[in-house]
This record gives structure tokens, C-alpha cells and sequence, in this order.
């Protein structure tokens, strides 16, 4: 059975995606995004495919199954989708290296929004972020392109929000991963 909030989004001709995550190996449980087509297709677009494995990359499916969450800052963000290098480094999308920012339309107005991490205007790649808290001074920097939808997947993020890290990097003390992800 379809649960209400994922038909809503569905109904809205918007996808949703899922993460099931592990915390140093044990499960914490199921985050589900609907992704702003109708406001941000090809944003979300990168993302979905990401989610699902559809991307190949050397004839091999690329995306964020396995994909460690290298970057938590407590009250702010967490930051991941490098599946390249694992660290903040790598970039790569389903349109080439990077792209283009799509919009600013929508805002940083509280916790549980997607929105794509960057390394300047129009630098958009596979990394991206999930907000703890309202972030208005990212808003017109960095695209928001879905968001958490129920409040079971708000708390799967308040544990991984909660996850210990080391100083001056806020890399994960605990491995925080993307054991299976797909599209609902």
C-alpha cells in the first residue's frame, strides 16, 4: 500500500526517491524525498537517476548506492553524494562533469530540504546536501530540488544530524552510508 505522502508527491507528477541508511553498519532507517521536477527537471532529474542506478558510467551503473555522507555540521547540513571520491572532492553528472545552476526558485526554509552542494555559480555535479535547520544565507547560491517527506525520514536525519565528528573537518566518526537507494 502506497502511504499518503508519497501518493500526494506521486499525484503532483513528481518522483520520490528513497535512501536506506546504515550508521556504522546498522540500519537507521528509510529517508524518502519527493524531487521538484515541476520546478527544478533537470536537478532533479540528475538526482532520480543517481538514486536509481539508471546512470552508466563505462557501461557500469553510477550513483549513490554505497555512497558514504562525508560532511555533518549539527544545526546546519549534511553533506554527500560523492561517489567518486568519497570525500568532497568529485564531481560528476548525468549531463557531463557539472551543470548549470537551473533556479533559485525555491528556498532554505527549514530542515529535511535537497538541495545541491557546489563549488561556485554553476558547479552542480552529484554532491548534495539536506538541511538541518532553516539556511535562508544559502538561498540564491545553492539549488533546492526536494525535500524530506514524512517524519520518519526527518528522523533518520536527526540521528544522522547526531553522529559524532571530527573537529575542523565534521567528517563522520561513525561510517553514515546509502545502503540501497531507488525510486518509489
Amino acid at each position: 500500500m502506497l502511504d499518503s505522502a508519497v501518493g500526494e508527491a506521486l499525484s503532483r507528477g513528481n518522483p520520490v526517491v528513497f535512501f536506506d541508511i546504515s550508521i556504522a553498519g546498522v540500519s537507521a532507517g528509510r529517508i524518502k524525498m519527493e524531487l521538484f521536477a515541476d520546478i527544478c527537471p533537470k536537478t532533479a532529474e540528475n538526482f532520480r537517476q543517481f538514486c536509481t542506478g539508471e546512470h552508466k558510467k563505462n557501461s557500469l551503473p553510477t550513483g549513490y548506492k554505497n555512497c558514504p555522507f562525508h560532511r555533518i555540521i549539527k544545526g546546519f547540513m549534511i553533506q554527500g553524494g560523492d561517489f567518486i571520491n568519497s570525500d568532497g572532492t568529485g564531481r560528476h553528472s548525468i549531463y557531463g562533469s557539472s551543470f548549470s545552476d537551473e533556479n533559485f526558485t525555491l528556498r532554505h526554509t527549514g530542515p529535511g530540504f535537497l538541495s545541491m552542494a557546489n563549488s561556485g555559480p554553476n558547479t552542480k555535479g552529484c554532491q548534495f546536501f539536506i538541511t538541518c535547520a532553516k539556511t535562508e544565507w544559502l538561498d540564491g547560491k545553492h539549488v533546492v530540488f526536494g525535500k524530506l517527506l514524512d517524519e520518519d525520514s526527518l528522523l533518520v536525519m536527526r540521528k544522522m544530524e547526531n553522529v559524532p565528528v571530527s573537529a575542523g573537518s565534521n567528517n563522520p566518526k561513525l561510517p553514515v552510508t546509502i545502503d540501497q537507494c531507488g525510486e518509489l
